[in-house]
């Protein structure tokens, strides 16, 4: 009997890895060293994720993402005649076959969205003070792009926000309304989706805290809170959604950092935020300290209370995300060339370095999972 459960324990223990899942994982990059999108295997149980191959050469690729379908990513990227949007097909294998292209014509793009109609995609960008709209058709071939300017800037933080640089673009869960927060105005300029006839138009502003510099932002698991990150100020500001109307209320604004952890670097910057699916915790990523900020939410009100404050083991996170599984931390170390992987405390949010893995990426700035 012994000697059964022993062999069982060993078949179990050499099937184990065998089970496991691994993903794809795709790397916008930029900077001299890069070459393109580059991706990786990742095992979700163990943690383990391969160097870094590369999956296609483009220029400059930053920002990524899916079509809602699975099959094809999009990026931003230099193409020929100047900065546009390329989409690839995913291949066999996880590399990737270009099989459209498009200008954005109005500068380079900073973020990208896919519309989960897949009908169109949207690009913000920085420099321009816009944001464009590219039509799919049902090849998912991108057409030709439709820029809306923003207007105004703050002036706050005077060599900042003198003019409109938006800086993230997405949608609410049912897709009926487009978030594009913008550093140079304080605001989440909202827009009312037409999925039939893809398109946006103007709908509400919601006004983060002067000053702030809006960058990114994500929503509560419920749809209930917009967590929306500003740079400059390095803070969390949470607003009050409602659904109906797709207007949005500002509640409370939390510190990423103390100011006394701020006064050591000599340039701070806040660059990403993730929401756990569980609703109970938030992430923030800092460049200057190189660090991730772990925050616990309220679900009732969706206020924060930062609980830890975690090394990126890198430097500068340009981007940080949570893998499917929701029990893995990415951080993207732009300066550092490093991709680290970090583990989440599914009863505290906080996270360990258990794997110490950490693998070389060229001026890696998006981190994608695959489907």
């Amino acid at each position: 009997m012994k000697r059964l459960i022993f062999l069982l324990s060993i078949i179990l223990f050499l099937e184990a890895p065998l089970n496991a899942e691994k993903i794809e994982v795709y790397f916008g990059t930029g900077g001299r060293g890069s070459k393109g999108i580059y991706m990786a295997k990742f095992d979700t149980e163990s943690g383990k994720l391969s160097q870094a191959s590369l999956a296609a050469e483009i220029r400059g690729p930053g920002f990524l993402a899916w079509h809602p379908d699975g099959t094809k990513i999009y990026a931003v990227a230099g193409i020929n005649g100047g900065p546009g949007v390329a989409g690839f097909h995913v291949k066999e294998d996880g590399s990737l076959e270009q099989f459209t292209s498009s200008l954005i014509k109005d500068g380079g793009g900073t973020h990208i969205s896919v519309h989960p109609s897949g009908n169109f995609l949207l690009t913000a960008q920085y420099g321009g003070g816009s944001t464009a709209l590219f039509p799919l058709n049902d090849k998912s071939e991108l057409g030709e792009s439709v820029v809306i300017d923003h207007e105004g800037g703050s002036k706050v933080v005077g060599n900042r926000q003198n003019s409109p640089h938006p800086h993230w673009c997405g949608f609410s869960p049912d897709g009926r309304y487009a978030f594009v927060p913008d550093l140079g105005t304080d605001n989440i300029h909202i827009y009312k989706v037409s999925a039939d006839k893809k398109s946006i138009t103007k709908h509400a502003l919601a006004a983060s805290v002067p000053g702030g510099g809006p960058r990114h932002m994500r929503f509560s698991a419920d749809g209930n809170f917009i967590y929306l990150l500003n740079e400059l100020s390095l803070s969390v500001t949470t607003f009050a959604y409602e659904k109906s109307t797709g207007k949005a209320k500002r509640l409370t604004t939390t510190p990423s950092l103390s100011d006394q952890v701020k006064a050591k670097e000599t340039f701070n910057s806040a660059a990403e935020i993730l929401v756990h699916p569980n609703a109970k915790f938030v992430w923030s990523s800092n460049r200057g300290n190189d660090s991730i900020t772990c925050y616990k939410a309220d679900p009732s009100t969706g206020k924060l209370t930062v609980t830890e404050v975690e090394s990126i083991r890198g430097a500068w996170p340009r981007n940080i995300n949570i893998d499917p599984t929701s029990k893995w931390i990415f951080a993207a170390g732009a300066h550092s060339n490093t991709i680290a992987v970090h583990m989440i405390d599914q009863s505290t949010g906080e996270l360990s370095f258990p794997t110490r893995n950490i693998i070389s990426v060229p001026g890696p700035i998006c981190v994608l999972f695959g489907k």
